[in-house]
């Protein structure tokens, strides 16, 4: 299982939210992410998501998204990803589970569960077919994770999970690190330095995610027989 950040998708040129020279510094959260804001100013969140669709549709996926895809070739592999965009699809990554939703979508502000794909922008006036607004496809700061039990159940079902691109101080993802078993192998690729590493004892690569991950797929991929225990397919 992969647990995907920020940072593996800012390697590709999209900018982090909490980083310096991150998107928060340019916007105020309370303006463009929370329901309070799309009440206040549903012109202001789609303008800022619509910004932020056209700069994913711009972006590729890099050597870290597309390394991961290797890994299908031989084991059975989960991401489970932080980002909104649609860079490990893209890469071709199968099965991904979005926990903060998704940009390259709208949804229903009526029925959650009409989504849509998205080709462009989202406007005032773009209705679903109940009639109602659509938003971004997103989870706002406040609202719940709908994914988070699904995601809680892969995570403890691994065998192995890789974290890349994420600081795990994001809650209330960050607790799916206390998912994994006890006697599953947990590797963090991360170029900074860990200081609060009490969540799970890990294997630290200190790189960035497009050198440290094609490194440990491909070193992955020489075992014909993996030492950390991986369920082959």
């Amino acid at each position: 299982m992969v647990f995907s950040g920020a940072g593996i998708s800012a390697e590709s040129g999209l900018k982090t939210f909490r980083d310096t020279g991150g998107l928060w510094e340019e916007y105020d959260i309370n303006e463009v992410a929370t329901p309070e804001a799309w009440q206040a100013n549903p012109s202001l969140v789609l303008d800022f998501y619509n910004l932020r669709r056209k700069q994913v549709v711009e972006t590729e996926p890099n050597t870290a998204h597309l390394s991961l895809v290797k890994l299908e070739e031989k084991f059975d592999v989960h991401i489970i990803t932080q980002n909104i965009d649609d860079l490990h699809e893209r890469a071709g990554s199968h099965a991904v589970l979005h926990l903060h939703g998704e940009v390259t979508k709208a949804r229903s502000t009526q029925n959650h569960e009409l989504i849509y794909r998205v080709n462009g922008d989202i406007s005032l006036g773009d209705m679903c077919e109940l009639g109602s607004q659509l938003r971004p496809h997103v989870v706002w700061f406040g609202e719940s994770v709908p994914e988070l039990e699904n995601a809680a159940r892969i995570v403890a079902d691994a065998d192995v999970l890789l974290i890349v691109g994420t600081s795990l101080n994001v809650y209330p993802a960050a607790s799916l690190i206390h998912m994994l078993r006890d006697n599953s192998e947990c590797v963090l690729v991360d170029p900074n330095t860990i200081e609060n590493a009490n969540h799970t004892k890990f294997t630290h690569i200190q790189k960035a995610a497009s050198i440290g991950v094609p490194e440990f797929v491909d070193d992955l991929l020489k075992k014909s027989k993996p030492s950390i225990g991986i369920q082959e397919k």
